[in-house]
């Protein structure tokens, strides 16, 4: 393989990976647990951006009810944040072909 036309590939995927970044930071994905009670909004680059809780979640002999609806809620949004950024940098990669991989 000839190394030049390596290192162009290189230099070209990494601009596209900041570049997938930057957009990715902009994005961001909605996940509601417990019937939409909780619901999560976090960005593409993993920060939870908000989170809303239904007043009729809030049962105060059932706390530990609501902690999990907002901890599965921000598990699911976290995952989808993965989801999008796997995605979006596998277009980036594709057709990268390095020996031994």
């Amino acid at each position: 393989m000839n190394v030049m036309k390596l290192m162009k590939q290189a230099a070209a995927a990494q601009k596209n990976m900041e570049k997938v970044q930057s957009e990715l930071a902009g994005k961001t994905v909605d996940f509601s647990s417990g019937g939409g009670m909780v619901k999560v909004t976090a960005s593409g680059d993993g920060s939870i951006r908000a989170i809303t809780i239904d007043p009729d979640a809030v049962d105060p002999r059932d706390v530990g009810m609501l902690e999990d609806m907002v901890l599965a809620a921000v598990n699911g949004a976290l995952n989808d944040v993965r989801d999008m950024a796997s995605t979006e940098m596998a277009k980036v990669t594709e057709g990268f072909n390095l020996p031994g991989m």
